[in-house]
C-alpha cells in the first residue's frame, strides 16, 4: 500500500485546510485509515481515524473542529480542518491499517503503512 498526502500549507489561526490522502496498491485489505501528526520535539499523536465501515474516532483536541471522511471509489481519505489553532502546527501523516487473514494465521496479521507527510503551519 502506498499513501500520498497533499493539502498542507501555511494559514492564519481561525482558517481552514483540507488534507487529502490517496492510497494505491492492495487497498482492499485496508481495515482503517487515519491521520496522525507530529510537532517538533513531540511524539506522534493520533488526530482522527475512520474504519472501512465509516466509524470515526477523534482526538479530544480536534473534536468539533476536524472531520475525517473517505471516498472509497477514489481510494482517498480527507481531513477537513476548521478553526485552526497555532497548536495544530505539525507534520500530518496518513496511515493505513491493514489486516490480512490467511489459513496459517486465521486471526489476522496486521500491518501499518505511512505516507511521507504534509506540513501544516498555523500562525497566530
Amino acid at each position: 500500500v502506498q499513501l500520498v498526502e497533499s493539502g498542507g500549507g501555511l494559514v492564519q489561526a481561525g482558517n481552514s485546510l483540507r488534507l487529502s490522502c490517496v492510497s494505491s496498491g492492495r487497498t482492499s485489505n485496508i481495515n482503517r485509515m487515519g491521520w496522525f501528526r507530529q510537532a517538533p520535539g513531540k511524539q506522534r499523536e493520533l488526530v482522527a481515524t475512520i474504519t472501512s465501515g465509516g466509524i470515526t474516532n477523534y482526538a479530544d483536541s480536534v473534536k468539533g473542529r476536524f472531520t475525517i471522511s473517505r471516498a472509497n471509489a477514489e481510494n482517498t481519505v480527507y481531513l477537513q480542518m476548521n478553526s485552526l489553532k497555532p497548536e495544530d502546527t505539525a507534520g500530518y501523516h496518513c496511515n493505513a491499517h491493514v489486516v490480512v487473514f490467511t489459513i496459517e494465521r486465521p486471526g489476522g496479521t496486521e500491518f501499518d503503512y505511512w505516507g511521507q507527510g504534509t506540513q501544516v503551519t498555523v500562525s497566530s
